[in-house]
């Protein structure tokens, strides 16, 4: 098979399964546009993959390049058969994995699901082995896609237990603090709540920081485990 075989046969496998019952279900997690799902359960995506990991095998470039196809899908589905395909030849990840990641935020992830999904497995799997670092994620901070902003302070959670020095991740996610999308203040906003569980105290500077200019959305997140008093001090000032 070759990978518009193997895309076709994706597709078939979804329409002969498609729920409608669980795209509604789901639909209401999706604000920022339609939810356009053929409504998989997890069994029955999971079934599939397994099998076509099994049909596959080690054809490394069949799934990258059934990958690529996959992630320019409308269904939220294609996207999923593609991270998990990927994910599968995880132990042979290289720098081309992250041109590949690269392509797919380019050219097809438009919602935070997979955005999030991508981020914390595939690119972290990247910045845990150092294949890359995160100032390899430095073009994504101004990207087109504002799922590949989205995925920069997402990726970096993980990272947060790998060194005491937060500085660093905070100086770096700066550009994002004035970002104009919805979705990018919750992943930034997401990224500094888990930052402050691990060490508020740097984490309140940088806060304190951007209080008056960052937008709310980003302080609603990044607060939400804090006291009532703690929460007090990162409101606007009155004018």
């Amino acid at each position: 098979m070759n990978s518009y075989e193997i895309y076709n046969d994706i597709v078939a496998y979804c329409k002969a399964h498609y729920n409608e019952e669980i795209v509604k279900k789901y639909s209401r997690y999706f604000k920022e546009g339609v939810f356009d799902s053929w409504g998989l359960t997890r069994e029955i995506l999971t079934s599939k993959i397994n099998d076509l990991i099994e049909t596959i095998g080690d054809d490394h470039e069949l799934i990258r390049d059934t990958c690529k196809i996959l992630v320019k899908g409308v269904k939220y589905e294609e996207t999923s058969f593609a991270i998990n395909l990927y994910r599968s030849m995880s132990k042979d990840f290289s720098r081309e994995t992250f041109k590949d990641l690269t392509i797919w935020f380019e050219t097809g992830i438009t919602n935070w699901g997979h955005c999030d999904v991508i981020s914390g497995d595939l690119i972290f799997i990247l910045l845990s082995r150092k294949l890359i670092t995160y100032n390899d994620l430095k073009p994504w901070l101004k990207a087109k896609n504002k799922y590949q902003r989205r995925a920069v302070p997402v990726s970096l959670i993980k990272l947060l237990k790998t060194t005491p020095d937060f500085n660093k991740f905070f100086e770096f996610i700066e550009p994002l603090m004035t970002d104009p999308e919805r979705e990018v203040h919750q992943g930034v906003g997401w990224f500094l709540r888990e930052a402050w569980k691990l060490n508020n105290n740097e984490t309140e500077k940088f806060l304190m920081k951007w209080k008056e200019i960052s937008p709310r959305l980003i302080y609603q997140y990044a607060c939400e485990k804090m006291t009532a008093e703690v929460k007090g001090r990162f409101k606007r000032s009155k004018v």
